[in-house]
């Protein structure tokens, strides 16, 4: 069976017999689709017959709303779909509706496949209704000349369809909105909507369909910025605002071209909402609906219009794992990003061979040692660099004469051994004394680390973890295949370094500034780890990144 990257999926079933019937429907789609989905509702329409069928308009209903959210939430089971239902002929109640659109629409990504839910009644791919099928599309849509065309018919004897369905009601507009299945939705000049819209999910998308099915001529989108960030779990997973607000333009202007939309940051928790006259309502989740009755005491102090609220219950995710939320969100897929590669591993030929290296880094109070020892559990071997620091220290080390003739013998103790203490007092806030001491150390760690390494050959092992804080900065990354950093929240690294070294919390965070930001060192990582939960769900983390890096393995040997 070909598969294509993008196909648009053209529903003619009514809605009210649709809806149960959309898993099968979905899950035949999904085998011939391996990228983006566009999904136009004509619910109704006969391809057979000589005249060519035309797009007409689909009234939106409180029951075409709920209809979108059941379909995304739905779609959340085939996670390699990116689903885009198509606005264009979806019209709410308006007096000043545009009438519908003749032209082609292009889309971000012509559909190389069209298909489709309805039936011959034969039960054959019969071509005069698949010529029809791609006429029709090709005169919606811009799609790839070489356009294929599929009646689906699914499988819906295999599964069982239930009796009496009733669509869930997703959407709550506020008073004094009067909300039924078959009530036409009120269309409105101007509205807004605002989110972190990080990885845009199916939640993210029926959040932003009810927004542009309300809006008439202009959306305004606020996207989550700056010190909205900073309470977010795992933000060095974060997409940039740049990279959200790339996706999320691309999105919007594919399901509904006819909108101007006016993406913009959100810095504080009212945004635009807050202060513009021009706006009439106001889409929210569940969670930030409390948010939104916030954005209207402020717009009443302001003597502002209060906003209509159009509140949308969240997404149940059925496949959510231990320490996720029990909805779609865009924490849960960064919790999955965990211990996935994020970039290609470097090829290095300076390496020994037959031994794949890995460096593993974090700020301060992290967890590294935890996860050198979980990944030497696996048959990994260990290069502690801040062992082979104490050992370059020493005074038969390698650094010893040339770290006492740089700083004097009184950084030394009584015996002679150097006094880590005093030497760091000498160099902490110096600069100029700091990199004295890093350009005798630095080269001496790492060519400590290099006979450590064929060591590990010695001994038969396959994988070697170098643990090393200052493995960036140091630029020890010339010599390892792969950079694994762990991450923490600020405050929970604060909090493990004044219970572990006994520091006051200046001491603690003065140590952290100090050093790379976990942020920095993600952006220069192959794979991400967390020590933040229980230590069993390190465990698998660490098991799944292993896991992992072994595939890579096997597929490059040699290496």
């Amino acid at each position: 069976m070909t598969l294509f990257r993008s196909g648009l999926l053209v529903l003619t079933t009514p809605l009210a017999a649709l809806a149960p019937r959309l898993a099968p429907i979905l899950t035949s789609a999904a085998r011939f689709v391996n990228d983006t989905l566009y999904v136009h509702l004509q619910p109704g329409m006969s391809l057979e017959g000589p005249a060519q069928p035309l797009s007409t308009p689909v009234q939106a209903t409180f029951e075409v709303l709920d209809f979108i959210s059941y379909f995304y939430a739905g779609a959340n089971v085939h996670p390699h779909l990116d689903i885009r239902i198509l606005l264009t002929n979806i019209q709410s109640k308006s007096a000043f509706l545009p009438p519908l659109a003749s032209s082609v629409q292009n889309l971000a990504h012509p559909p190389e496949v069209v298909l489709t839910d309805f039936q011959t009644l034969d039960g054959s791919q019969y071509n005069p209704v698949k010529q029809q099928l791609e006429r029709y599309a090709t005169s919606c849509y811009s799609c790839c000349p070489t356009l294929t065309s599929v009646l689906l018919y699914p499988d819906y004897e295999s599964e069982e369809l239930p009796v009496g369905f009733t669509l869930p009601s997703t959407i709550r507009p506020s008073s004094p909105v009067a909300k039924s299945p078959k009530q036409l939705v009120r269309g409105y000049h101007r509205g807004a909507v605002g989110g972190t819209f990080d990885r845009l999910h199916n939640a993210h998308k029926v959040l932003l369909s009810v927004s542009c099915i309300l809006a008439q001529e202009q959306l305004v989108v606020g996207v989550a910025d700056k010190d909205l960030l900073k309470g977010k779990l795992l933000p060095e997973l974060l997409q940039s605002y740049t990279e959200r607000v790339e996706h999320l333009s691309e999105f919007l202007v594919d399901i509904k071209p006819s909108l101007a939309f006016d993406i913009v940051p959100l810095l504080n928790p009212y945004g635009p909402a807050g202060s513009d006259p021009s706006l009439e309502f106001l889409v929210v989740s569940e969670e930030t609906y409390r948010g939104g009755m916030a954005v209207n005491r402020f717009r009443h102090e302001k003597d502002l219009k209060e906003l209509t609220l159009y509140q949308i219950q969240l997404l149940h995710d059925p496949s959510h794992r231990e320490n996720e939320e029990d909805k779609i969100s865009s924490s849960s897929s960064r919790q999955r990003m965990l211990g996935n590669l994020l970039r290609p591993p470097y090829v290095r030929s300076g390496l020994p061979a037959g031994l794949y290296v890995i460096g593993l880094t974090g700020i301060s109070g992290s967890g590294k040692s935890a996860v050198a020892q979980r990944l030497k559990g696996l048959g990994a071997y260990v290069i502690d660099c801040d062992q082979l620091g104490h050992r370059a220290y020493a005074p038969a080390g390698p650094a010893y004469q040339p770290v006492v003739q740089a700083f004097g013998t009184d950084i030394l103790h009584k015996d002679g051994i150097i006094n880590r203490k005093v030497l760091g007092s000498r160099v902490f806030g110096n600069k100029k004394h700091l990199k004295k001491l890093t350009d005798i150390m630095w080269p001496v760690i790492a060519k400590l680390a290099r006979e450590e390494m064929d060591r590990a050959v010695a001994a038969g092992k396959q994988v070697c973890v170098i643990e090393a804080a200052v493995l960036l900065e140091a630029g020890w990354q010339s010599m390892v295949h792969e950079v694994w950093t762990i991450v923490v929240p600020e405050t929970e690294a604060v909090r493990r370094i004044m219970e572990r070294d006994g520091l006051s919390e200046a001491a603690a965070q003065s140590r952290l500034q100090s050093q790379m930001s976990g942020q920095q060192l993600v952006d220069q990582s192959h794979v991400v780890l967390s020590t933040l939960w229980e230590p069993h769900v390190t465990q698998l983390q660490v098991e799944k990144a292993w896991a992992l890096l072994q595939k890579r393995i096997d597929a490059i040997q040699p290496f």
